[in-house]
């Protein structure tokens, strides 16, 4: 079992690599077209990676979201900015994925900073794929923490994925977390 976990993180990470790399020649084609028109004023823009599919995982995102808004910063939160699959009514499969793909990649590419919620037995895969995304094309990447799953061999995250992080707010206590964000944004700007 333990074998066939690595198998698929090593997939997965393969795949947000081959992503990632397929994103900064686009991205470099579209720069060049465009006039650089980026200002210290836009240096704020998140996007908000993690999962989004219960309503706990939501709540929790939102809650982290007002955080990062009551700081300054412009968040991108998909559950409430973006595409669902659930209103994609009328839209074959291939269709639904094409349009979320495109505009989460796209927001990703907008935004100076990636935040991403790393709880769960491991990250969500999508939110791993927009962390390649970001990290591939220069962003500033951020991690939040509360889950104790995934800690083995005295690590607690895929060094892959780990090292793509600023840093990594982790707190088992989630209230100590919230508390310790906070203080940091207070103090620091992201």
């Amino acid at each position: 079992m333990k074998n066939r976990i690595i198998k698929i993180l090593s997939l997965l990470l393969s795949l947000t690599m081959v992503i990632g790399l397929s994103v900064i020649s686009v991205h470099a084609a579209v720069k060049s077209e465009k006039p650089a028109a980026k200002t210290a004023a836009v240096n704020n823009r998140v996007y908000f990676a993690g999962p989004l599919f219960n309503e706990a995982e939501r709540e929790y995102n939102l809650k982290i979201v007002e955080i990062l808004e009551s700081n300054g910063y412009e968040v991108f939160l998909p559950q409430r900015d973006g595409l669902l699959a659930a209103e994609l009514q009328g839209k074959s499969e291939a269709e639904k994925t094409k349009m979320i793909f495109e505009k989460d990649r796209d927001e990703v590419l907008k935004a100076d900073i990636l935040f991403m919620v790393l709880d769960g037995r491991v990250p969500d895969e999508g939110a791993c794929v927009e962390l390649g995304i970001a990290y591939a094309s220069g962003k500033r990447c951020y991690g939040i923490k509360t889950d104790a799953r995934s800690v083995e061999l005295d690590m607690d995250l895929n060094p892959m994925i780990a090292g793509c992080f600023t840093k990594v707010f982790y707190d088992l206590n989630g209230d100590e977390l919230i508390s310790s964000l906070k203080k940091y944004l207070k103090d620091n700007k992201l």
